[in-house]
C-alpha cells in the first residue's frame, strides 16, 4: 500500500510553500495538481513522475471531485507515493476534508501538509494585516460562492456585526450579493474594502474602495477571479505599509519625499 499527501502549495508565490510540502513534491510518484498551483513547483518533481492536471475552473471541472478521489485511492493501492497538490491550504475551501474522508474510508494511509492560505497571504502582500491591536481583534474566512442551487447558510448578521476583518474567497462574481447582505445586516457602507487580484504573484493588482462603492471599483479596475476580498478597517493600512506592488511602492516613496 502506498501513501497520499494532501499538500497545500501556498497562495501563488512558489517561495511560500513549506519545506515539508516541497519534500512531498520531490518524493512523489504521482502528483495531482489544481489550476491555481504555481507550475514552477512541478519542476522540483523527480524524473518519471506522473503529473495529473485536475484543472478546476469556476463552473467547470476538468476532473470531478469523485474522479480525483478514485485516482488517489487507485494509485495508493498500487503502492505509489501520491501528492495531491492544492493552492493555499487543503482544508481552507480546498476540499481536502472530502478527500481525506474518502482515503480513510478506503483504508489509505495519508498525511495533511498545511499551506499558507490566500486569506492571510494576499492581504500581507497588499500591506494589509488581517489583525491589528488597534483595528481588528477578530478575523473570519468566508466563501464567496455556493454550489449551484444551494441555499445560502452563511451567517451574514454575525459577519456584519461581530467580526472586524472579513476575508472572502472567490467572491467577485457574487460581489453584488455579498455587498447587499452585509449592508442589509448593518455593515457600515464606508467600511474599507480591498480587492486583491492574483495575490502574491508579480501580476498582483490591489484595488481599494468602500463597501458602498466596491462594485463600481471592481468594474472600473477590471478585477476578476482569482481574487481575495478584504473588508474591514485594517484595509486602510494599505496606504501606509504597502510593500509589494511597484505602483504602490512608488506612491509611498513619493509621499515620503514630499
Amino acid at each position: 500500500m502506498g501513501k497520499v499527501y494532501l499538500v497545500g502549495a501556498g497562495p501563488g508565490d512558489p517561495d511560500l510553500i513549506t519545506v515539508k510540502g516541497l519534500r512531498c513534491i520531490q518524493e512523489a510518484d504521482v502528483i495531482l495538481y489544481d489550476r491555481l498551483v504555481n507550475k514552477e513547483l512541478l519542476a522540483y518533481a523527480k524524473e518519471g513522475v506522473e503529473l495529473i492536471n485536475c484543472g478546476k475552473l469556476p463552473d467547470y471541472h476538468l476532473l470531478q471531485q469523485e474522479t480525483i478521489n478514485r485516482f488517489l485511492i487507485k494509485y495508493a493501492k498500487k503502492g505509489k507515493v501520491v501528492t495531491r497538490l492544492k493552492g493555499g491550504d487543503p482544508f481552507v475551501f480546498g476540499r481536502g476534508g472530502e478527500e481525506a474522508e474518502a482515503l480513510a474510508e478506503n483504508g489509505i494511509h495519508f498525511e495533511i501538509v498545511p499551506g499558507i492560505t490566500a486569506g492571510i497571504a494576499a492581504p500581507a502582500y497588499a500591506g494589509i494585516p488581517v489583525t491589528h491591536r488597534e483595528h481588528a481583534s477578530s478575523f473570519a474566512i468566508v466563501t464567496g460562492h455556493r454550489k449551484k442551487d444551494e441555499e445560502d447558510n452563511i451567517k451574514w448578521e454575525s459577519l456584519a456585526k461581530g467580526i472586524d476583518t472579513l476575508a472572502i474567497y472567490m467572491g467577485v462574481k457574487n460581489l453584488p450579493y455579498i455587498q447587499a447582505k452585509l449592508l442589509e445586516h448593518g455593515k457600515n457602507p464606508e467600511t474599507p474594502v480591498a480587492l486583491i487580484h492574483w495575490g502574491t504573484l508579480n501580476a498582483q493588482q490591489t484595488a481599494i474602495s468602500t463597501l458602498a462603492n466596491i462594485i463600481e471599483t471592481a468594474q472600473n479596475e477590471g478585477i476578476s477571479n482569482p481574487c481575495m476580498i478584504l473588508i474591514g478597517e485594517v484595509v486602510a493600512l494599505n496606504e501606509k505599509i504597502s510593500w509589494f506592488e511597484p505602483r504602490q511602492v512608488e506612491k509611498l516613496l513619493a509621499n515620503e519625499a514630499y
